[in-house]
C-alpha cells in the first residue's frame, strides 16, 4: 500500500510539473524550430537602429522591437550587421533570416519578401532651419536640388513628386541626387551642395533633438508607407511566428511602451499587417 500511494505522489509531482512546462510554453509563440533568429541590420539610421556613442552597442526602436519579438518566440536574437543593399539577398539565401532595419515595404520588394508592417512611414521633405523662409511651401521645391539616400525608394519617389507637382507653366522639375544614406544628405546641406532633402518624416522629431533644432521640415509626408519586417515568403515557420509574436506585443501593450520610448505614438499600427503599402 505505502508503495502504491508513493507511487500515486510521483505521478502526481510529474503530472504537476508537465502542466506547469505547458502554461509556460503557451506563454510563448512557437519558434521557428530553431533556437535563435537572425536579422539583417544596418545601424545608419536613428531613432531605429543605430550605434551608441558611449557604448557602440546596437540600440533603437527595431532593436527595442525585435529583441521584444525575440522574447515572445522563445528564442535568442542575434543580429547580423550587413549593407542595405545586401539585405535582400542575405534574406534569399538564408543568412538571415528577417530584415529589421527600417526597410519600407513598397511592391517591387515583394516578389520573395513578405512585409509585416509595423509602423506608419511616409517621405518628408525638409531643409536647413537657416534655409526656412526660401521655402515657405512645397511647391517652392520645384527647380530645386533635393537629395536621399540611392539605397531608398525616396530618389524614386521624389521625381515622382516632381513630375506631378512641378509641370506648371513656369516651374522647373527637381533635380534629384541619390546620396550614400541619410546622413550623407544631412551633410550636403550643410556644405549647400544640396538645397533640400527627404527622409522618413517619423525621423525628423529625433534628428532635431540630436542636431541642436538644425532642420525644418517642408509641407507634410507626401505619400503614405509603412516600414516592414522583411519574412521570405518560402520560410512559412518563421512569417507565422513573428507576425504572431506582433500580434501578442501589441495586445500586451509592449509595442505601445516602446513607440513611446522613442516619440513614435503617432506612427504605430493597430494589429498586424502583411504586405500592406500601395
Amino acid at each position: 500500500m505505502k508503495a502504491i500511494l508513493r507511487l500515486q505522489s510521483l505521478c502526481a509531482l510529474v503530472c504537476a510539473a508537465a502542466l506547469l512546462h505547458v502554461d509556460a510554453a503557451s506563454a510563448q509563440t512557437s519558434a521557428p524550430g530553431k533556437k535563435e533568429i537572425v536579422a539583417a541590420v544596418v545601424p545608419n539610421y536613428p531613432p531605429f537602429e543605430f550605434k551608441d556613442p558611449e557604448t557602440d552597442k546596437l540600440t533603437g526602436f527595431d532593436i527595442d522591437l525585435g529583441e521584444a519579438l525575440a522574447a515572445k518566440m522563445g528564442v535568442k536574437m542575434v543580429w547580423q550587421e550587413t549593407s542595405f543593399d545586401q539585405m535582400l539577398s542575405a534574406l534569399a539565401t538564408k543568412r538571415v533570416d528577417i530584415i529589421l532595419s527600417g526597410m519600407t515595404d513598397i511592391p517591387e520588394r515583394r516578389a520573395s519578401v513578405n512585409f509585416l508592417d509595423y509602423l506608419k512611414s511616409g517621405p518628408q521633405f525638409y531643409a536647413l532651419k537657416t534655409r526656412a523662409g526660401d521655402f515657405p511651401n512645397m511647391d517652392t521645391l520645384c527647380g530645386k536640388t533635393i537629395g536621399s539616400s540611392r539605397r531608398t525608394s525616396f530618389p524614386t519617389n521624389i521625381k515622382a513628386w516632381s513630375d506631378e507637382h512641378c509641370v506648371k507653366p513656369g516651374k522647373k522639375p527637381v533635380t534629384v541626387v541619390g546620396t550614400d544614406g541619410s546622413s550623407d544628405a544631412r551633410m550636403q546641406l550643410r556644405q549647400g551642395r544640396l538645397d533640400a532633402a527627404v527622409q522618413g518624416g517619423e525621423t525628423m522629431p529625433y534628428q532635431n533633438r540630436i542636431d541642436q533644432n538644425a532642420y525644418v521640415t517642408i509641407g507634410a509626408p507626401f505619400m503614405s508607407q509603412y516600414m516592414g519586417v522583411g519574412m521570405a515568403k518560402d520560410n512559412a515557420a518563421v512569417n507565422d511566428a513573428v507576425t504572431k509574436a506582433f500580434d501578442q506585443l501589441i495586445a500586451d501593450g509592449t509595442y505601445q511602451k516602446i513607440l513611446a520610448k522613442w516619440g513614435l505614438q503617432d506612427h504605430g499600427v493597430q494589429k498586424a499587417l502583411i504586405n500592406a503599402s500601395n
